[in-house]
């Protein structure tokens, strides 16, 4: 594939996961029933078809980074925790094709049945959040499989990993990791992730957390667990939501 069919390719493949194309509308009780194409740019809303709710900025970003990656010939496989519709991970699986690289992985990690439930007793930053309650955000495995299958990109290169987060990550047989991408939202789902991750991300390699600007949960996450690994690469901002950094 020429550079420039290359290029053409992941930004069709950016429009049609976001679905700026046939602008389905959102389901955001603040604007059900609209398709407002700022809001799909910078992912404040929730879309009713679209395969990801992160929208074109945030897409763009994980793009660049993944890029950055094989440009950098920084080692490891990709990983996301939290995927919803898989729409990310389409993605980082459609860049890789798009390269011909055949031997990096793209781990799916997520419960496929929602967020779980706050533990305010070992996580107090946690209490009162109430994810696990909207059911929108709980997509079926075989779901999120079909999705991967319709862009042609199902294949022994993309993993998946059903299981909250504390069960799962923590036993993964997997890494290095070269980008890590978290969109668990919750203290326990970021640090979680985190904690169990990071040790096997390559040097030079990314991390991205969706929601870090605006979940204080999960910015408490970062910095926690920042401070504690005396972690002092600068932080990025994305968007309104999501910031990154490199590790050095």
């Amino acid at each position: 594939m020429t550079a420039s069919a290359r290029q053409l390719y992941i930004d069709l493949l950016i429009k049609i996961l976001a679905n700026t194309i046939y602008e389905d509308p959102s389901m955001h009780p603040k604007t059900a029933g609209t398709f407002q194409p700022e809001l799909r740019s910078k992912g404040d809303d929730w879309p009713s078809v679209a395969h990801t709710m992160v929208g074109v900025q945030r897409l763009q970003n994980l793009r660049e980074l993944t890029e950055r990656v094989l440009n950098d010939g920084i080692p490891g496989d990709f990983i996301e925790t939290g995927t919803w519709r898989g729409g990310c991970c389409i993605l980082i699986r459609g860049i890789l094709a798009a390269y011909g690289v055949q031997d990096r992985k793209v781990f799916v990690a997520d419960s496929f049945e929602g967020l779980p439930p706050p533990n305010p007793k070992l996580y107090p930053a946690d209490k009162g959040m109430n994810f696990h309650e909207y059911k929108e955000l709980a997509i079926p495995l075989e779901q999120v499989r079909d999705n991967f299958s319709r862009y042609d990109l199902l294949d022994d290169r993309v993993e998946f990993v059903k299981g909250f987060f504390s069960d799962t990550l923590p036993a993964l047989e997997a890494g290095p990791f070269a980008l890590l991408r978290l969109d668990g939202d919750l203290y326990e789902s970021t640090y979680v992730a985190l904690d169990a991750l990071y040790p096997k991300l390559s040097p030079g390699g990314f991390v991205i957390v969706d929601d870090m600007n605006y979940v204080p949960a999960c910015r408490k996450a970062v910095l926690d667990f920042r401070q504690r690994m005396k972690i002092t690469a600068p932080v990025q901002k994305v968007d309104w939501a999501a910031s990154w950094w490199r590790k050095e």
